[in-house]
């Protein structure tokens, strides 16, 4: 792995020839393109053994990226739209009131952070901490009630694992490194010279592991675990996204990510073609990033009927999911898991902050 960035015409250039797999693609629309059949499994299953754990459990610590769709939509709009830079919002933590430039919602700002907890084949803990919130008050406030700034003092969480440099997983990170400034973080291939500095200005002090810039692939981390990098152009310039995969003894696979804009069914599609097992799924938990500002289309439900394809056996959403695509994936019969709607997460119809779940 080796540190590298992306400049603003590459991403310009990816978003016109590759969006259907990033910005459009995860709204939806892609999955109801001719490009769809693509990812209809045809080809022989992977081989690449990553080895078995015994068990995965999830903590949410935080879904709740924002609290308000229009706001933050009617944000993206007076910057510019959606292919602005993202580090030129004037959200937190330049948007704090007193801040001249705290014109836009700062108080709409919250986070994604999860705790992945792995059980491996000898009784022994991985625990990985998936991202690390946006709004330094909240995101601190969900770690205190989750326990995560004890676990990260005392140094039984393994590593930082960001998904992609979206403000709202990845703009916390002072947060996390004021409980614990040396741990070690992976982060995506192609993040921008503004990301990298704030790695830098937040105090970071640790080993930075970094995948392969615009290369497609598989990095195995402990036994029964591996992530998978997948350059692909995303919402408010940024470009990336890497997620995990958990091979589980006698379940199968257990798929778990961020915001999944390279897809559902590409991330599941993946595991098929190239995991040893992979053509056993069993589970999937995050953001799966499909209508998240509610606005559904019926278009969207070909992607919904997809899904059933996969057979997957625990089903945890929340986050950009979009609580109307999770009561989809429950009137459709999906093995959803509920949630408590406690701690301002808006639904019971899908995993909110404070939930868990376990694989298997």
């Amino acid at each position: 792995m080796e540190e590298k960035g992306v400049t603003r015409r590459d991403f310009v250039k990816g978003m016109a020839v590759g969006g259907a797999f990033g910005f459009i693609g995860t709204m939806g629309v892609y999955s109801h393109s001719p490009l769809r059949s693509a990812f209809i499994p045809e080809k022989k299953p992977g081989n690449v053994d990553i080895g078995e754990c015994k068990k995965v459990k999830i903590l949410c610590v935080s879904e709740t990226s924002w609290f308000n769709n229009d706001h933050l939509m009617d944000d993206i709009k007076a910057m510019g739209g959606l292919l602005v830079n993202q580090w030129t919002y004037p959200w937190p933590p330049a948007g704090k009131p007193g801040n001249p430039k705290a014109d836009l919602h700062p108080e709409n700002a919250g986070g994604y952070s999860a705790l992945i907890d792995v059980t491996l084949l000898d009784d022994s803990h991985k625990y990985i901490l998936l991202d690390t919130g946006w709004d330094y008050e909240w995101t601190d406030e969900r770690f205190k009630a989750c326990g995560i700034d004890k676990m990260l003092k005392e140094g039984y969480i393994d590593f930082l694992y960001i998904s992609h440099e979206h403000f709202d997983h990845f703009w916390g990170l002072p947060v996390t490194l004021k409980y614990k400034p040396d741990i070690t973080m992976m982060i995506g291939g192609n993040y921008y010279p503004e990301g990298m500095q704030y790695i830098k200005d937040s105090g970071f002090k640790g080993k930075l592991i970094v995948d392969e810039k615009d290369t497609p692939k598989l990095y195995p981390l402990f036994p029964g675990c591996a992530s998978y990098y997948f350059p692909i152009p995303i919402i408010c310039r940024v470009f990336g996204e890497h997620s995990l995969y958990f091979n589980v003894k006698d379940a199968g696979i257990v798929q778990v990510t961020g915001c999944c804009h390279q897809s559902i069914i590409k991330f599941a599609d993946t595991a098929y073609r190239t995991l040893k097992g992979g053509d056993k799924p069993y589970g999937v938990y995050g953001g799966l990033h499909i209508s998240p500002f509610e606005d559904w289309d019926p278009k969207y439900d070909d992607l919904v009927r997809s899904l059933g394809a996969w057979n997957f056996k625990k089903i945890g959403c929340n986050h950009c999911t979009g609580v109307i695509t999770a009561k989809k994936f429950i009137e459709a019969g999906y093995p959803v898991e509920r949630g408590t709607a406690k701690f301002r997460s808006k639904d019971t119809a899908y995993l909110g902050n404070g939930d868990t779940i376990e694989f298997p």
